[in-house]
């Protein structure tokens, strides 16, 4: 792949948000100040909009190329829990057509989520359930979903970090938590880096994913920190307006509380390769790694690279293939699956899986595709896994397990098809 091109941006510019009005007392809306402090930044030709330390609380915040969006430390961004300040179509922050764009800094945003997400009975306490039905609110789902007030399953919630058709931008040093929706989703991005970022979404977030990467090509994501409701780093594609993920770099990254640690899909119909993942832990994760389709939103995914995965206390699978994926918005019938959508079938193939281990997990390996569209040419090298149950296999060929161990209460193996698997000694 290419180097990874960052943004020019001219530090000499500096806009600083307090000089156009902006108040950090926590109470003081401060959209219409930042959006001067940008504003000048923009008839300047770029620069730098500050941030100082303070609780800063504000609407929307709409991005400008050549600008580079300071979060200092000390400074915590509130966005407002008052909807009526998020026009259709609006986000807490948003680049659209942008280039050289960064947000940077070691402050904090946080996205106001929990006025906008819905939650499920069944992921919380007795009292916690209590205190929300005192808020007011509508309850769907005879009775076992909350949505906050002003929201029903019908809202618009909005990704809190939406960088879309951008080029050359940056994410450094800010933690993101608390999100509506997606907490940091960049599609149709070239040459895309986040660094040292945290992310933070409570694990009980309804479709609160923390890192998706949509539709984009160049990308470098490194030494991150995702504790996520739903899947913690994800590669998604989809779309007809170049939708191809490829040539992208994840590495040095930590995943707590998620669906999954490093998830692809369940949308890959727009085309996934050249994909290199290595020295990453996942702790605690329904999933370590997990790939995931159905026949109506799949494609071609190859070429990809997962190597030094150390993992431990995993829910479910510790490695999970599976085109058989159904996900369901919160309030809607599970029951009612899309009918297949002729040329989105998945296609899994040609994965290089090393030096991965994992101690405790409920199973080790799950390889699971279609009839039409098996899983294949998935090659494991140097994997010890200790859990309850071991591989199992269906509609899996050209599987190559190459000084693999499992530490299982069974049996390692349950084969569907024993022939397509090929065992390696070291």
């Amino acid at each position: 792949m290419p180097e990874v091109a960052l943004p020019a941006i001219d530090s000499t510019h500096i806009f600083n948000i307090a000089d156009y009005g902006a108040v950090g007392d926590g109470r003081t809306l401060n959209t219409e100040a930042i959006a001067k402090a940008i504003a000048a930044c923009a008839q300047a030709g770029g620069g730098e909009v500050i941030i100082p330390p303070g609780l800063w609380v504000t609407g929307p915040i709409r991005m400008v190329s050549h600008m580079n969006l300071v979060i200092e430390r000390g400074a915590l961004v509130k966005f407002t829990r008052d909807l009526s300040q998020y026009p259709m179509g609006a986000y807490p922050v948003y680049a659209h057509d942008l280039e050289d764009v960064a947000i940077t800094g070691s402050g904090i945003m946080d996205g106001g989520g929990d006025a906008w997400r819905p939650v499920k009975q069944e992921k919380t306490t007795e009292a916690q359930w209590k205190e929300l039905l005192a808020k007011g609110g509508t309850l769907t789902d005879k009775g076992k979903i909350w949505w906050p007030p002003g929201t029903s399953k019908d809202s618009q919630r909005p990704y809190m970090i939406y960088f879309d058709h951008c080029q050359r931008v940056l994410l450094q040093g800010v933690t993101f938590r608390n999100s509506p929706k997606f907490v940091i989703y960049p599609t149709h991005c070239r040459d895309l880096t986040l660094r040292d970022v945290s992310v933070f979404n409570e694990w009980w977030a309804q479709n609160g994913d923390g890192i998706d990467i949509s539709a984009s090509t160049n990308v470098l994501l490194y030494r991150c920190n995702v504790s996520a409701g739903d899947d913690g780093i994800c590669l998604k594609s989809s779309g007809t307006d170049t939708p191809l993920v490829q040539n992208v770099v994840i590495a040095a990254c930590n995943v707590y509380h998620a669906h999954g640690g490093f998830v692809i899909g369940s949308n890959t119909d727009g085309g996934i390769r050249n994909v290199y993942v290595a020295d990453c832990n996942y702790v605690g994760t329904d999933v370590g790694i997990r790939v995931k389709s159905n026949a109506g939103r799949g494609g071609l995914v190859r070429d990809i690279y997962i190597d030094r995965i150390f993992m431990s206390e995993i829910a479910h699978d510790a490695i999970s293939f599976d085109t058989y994926y159904e996900d369901s918005p919160a309030g809607s019938d599970p029951n009612k699956r899309t009918a297949p959508i002729p040329g989105k079938t998945p296609v899994f193939t040609d994965f290089h899986i090393s030096h991965v281990y994992c101690l405790g997990a409920a199973k080790a390996i799950s390889l699971t595709g279609l009839p039409q569209s098996p899983v294949r040419r998935i090659f494991f090298d140097h994997v010890v896994i200790t859990a309850g149950e071991g591989l199992t296999t269906k509609d899996a060929n050209e599987i190559e397990l190459k000084d693999v161990t499992l530490h299982t209460n069974g049996p390692p193996f349950q084969l569907e098809h024993p022939q397509d698997i090929r065992i390696l000694d070291k």
